[in-house]
């Protein structure tokens, strides 16, 4: 049976969920401008919410990188110079570097593979359909999620996986950041045929227990993203499809 002190745990922390979605939800829809000041008071007013919850929330979003503390009190939304998240996107890339390598020098059986190859089939079953380019990759963002999620499973390391964590919920750095924006570029068949290829030799790397070759590749993988992001900030229609575009700012020339 349930104590009653373990439902206020749950109560609480399904309280600071809600408050966590919705105010990151209203930072990457720009409901929340860059430097916009938030508030615990503030936010308990528009959530309807405790100020526990608020409070508990607000420092998760700091250390996700969405807000930062300001010397007056409360916090501020930030925002990202392409630099910075050019430098998010490398630090995942080594990560998931690294993860394929300790893979491939640990070897994994077939078994552990099976589920990675079948995300790989289902991409290719979606590619071979013709919609993408197209409404297809509303469809592709999930699998591509999953395959990334599933080739971190294959490193069989808490550490590394409490650390791809914490990176990959810095805005913009998720393996999916800019797919959706890739759908609007005019080279994005030859992107995405490129991002399959570079999927399926990571995964015959790490079954042939070639680590450094699968470190290498998912290095190279992670480049795709900053070449997706260079593109999408010369496409308005690209540009806008990222979510969170409102954060970004351009880096100023030296």
């Amino acid at each position: 049976m349930t104590k009653a002190p373990d439902l206020l745990v749950d109560r609480s922390m399904s309280q600071t969920v809600r408050a966590l979605l919705a105010i990151r939800e209203w930072i990457l829809e720009g409901k929340l401008p860059p430097g916009e000041r938030i508030s615990e008071l503030s936010m308990v007013d528009r959530i309807g919410l405790s100020r526990t919850p608020i409070r508990a929330a607000l420092i998760r979003l700091e250390e996700e990188g969405l807000l930062e503390a300001i010397p007056s009190g409360g916090y501020a939304v930030r925002a990202f110079t392409e630099k910075e998240i050019f430098e998010a996107i490398e630090i995942r890339g080594l990560l998931e570097g690294m993860g394929a390598r300790l893979a491939a020098e640990r070897g994994v059986s077939p078994a552990q593979l099976r589920p990675i190859r079948k995300c790989l089939a289902e991409i290719d079953a979606l590619i071979a359909e013709g919609r993408l380019p197209g409404d297809g990759f509303s469809d592709y963002v999930p699998l591509n999620a999953r395959f990334h999620a599933l080739l971190h499973g294959l490193a069989d390391s808490t550490l590394l996986a409490r650390q791809m964590e914490r990176a990959t919920a810095i805005p913009f750095a998720s393996p999916s950041a800019f797919v959706m924006a890739q759908s609007q570029l005019a080279e994005a068949r030859v992107i995405l045929t490129i991002a399959q290829e570079q999927h399926r030799a990571v995964v015959e790397a790490i079954e042939a227990r070639e680590g450094a070759r699968a470190e290498s590749l998912m290095r190279e993988h992670a480049k795709l993203a900053i070449r997706n992001l260079r593109l999408a900030l010369e496409s308005r229609p690209a540009f806008e499809m990222i979510r969170g575009a409102s954060l970004i700012r351009p880096s100023v020339p030296a």
